[in-house]
């Protein structure tokens, strides 16, 4: 996925309100931006940390300015999660996640379940119709280990169940996690930050449904899945 100009670098000042933060950029001018990321964002929200940002062409938002992604000692990590349906589409697009490529037609925002909306349905002649959730994973506490979540997900826990009903009506389910950093060598379940969650996901897993960790490079230029990591439980 690439971005229609390079992201603009700034500095964090602060981020407030879930959705706001206050940056300065190179010139010294200080703005508010938007913040595409409702979670807790642990570990990525230290003052003076640099940033990248998108401009939006649409010359009547509020907020023309986007905060992407955060520079940490051990690269960049992207925070928009926004993105992570786009970067699985196009993956699966371009035959990059093993299993869910080949597939005759895509479909967004389908209707299933008890009231929810699949991010991807794939269907194709000769193979089940494959129901696929995605997710933005950014948290790490330990080298190399990408967590999920970085706090409660009622919402998260209710798409498992859905994903293991739909297993139960004889469809395939496929949970992936969009890793949003390219220093992880492998994903986990935080089950301290969320055990509800934690106990959903060992639910589904043991119903059938696929668990997928898609690992990204990330550049002020374009975000790309570049291969699988290994989900390995619980942390």
């Amino acid at each position: 996925m690439r971005f229609p100009s390079p992201l603009i670098e700034a500095r964090l000042i602060r981020r407030y309100k879930r959705f706001l933060a206050d940056v300065e950029l190179a010139g010294g001018e200080i703005v508010t931006v938007h913040c595409a990321n409702p979670g807790a964002m642990a570990g990525l929200t230290s003052p003076g940390a640099r940033v990248l940002l998108s401009r939006s062409t649409n010359l009547k938002r509020k907020l023309p300015l986007s905060w992407e992604m955060i520079e940490t000692e051990t690269g960049l990590v992207g925070i928009n999660t926004a993105l992570p349906n786009r970067l699985a589409e196009e993956a699966i697009l371009a035959g990059a996640i093993p299993g869910l490529a080949g597939y005759a037609t895509m479909k967004r925002e389908v209707r299933y379940g008890r009231n929810s909306r699949i991010d991807i349905l794939l269907t194709g002649p000769g193979r089940p119709d494959t129901y696929v959730e995605v997710k933005n994973v950014h948290f790490l506490r330990q080298t190399g280990l990408a967590e999920f979540p970085d706090s409660v997900t009622a919402r998260g826990a209710k798409h498992l169940a859905e994903l293991s009903d739909a297993v139960a009506a004889g469809h395939r389910a496929v949970m992936v996690y969009m890793v949003q950093r390219g220093d992880a060598d492998r994903m986990a379940i935080a089950g301290d930050m969320d055990p509800a969650y934690a106990a959903a996901f060992d639910l589904a897993r043991a119903a059938g449904v696929e668990m997928l960790a898609c690992r990204c490079a990330l550049s002020a230029e374009e975000i790309v899945v570049d291969g699988l990591l290994p989900v390995v439980g619980r942390s």
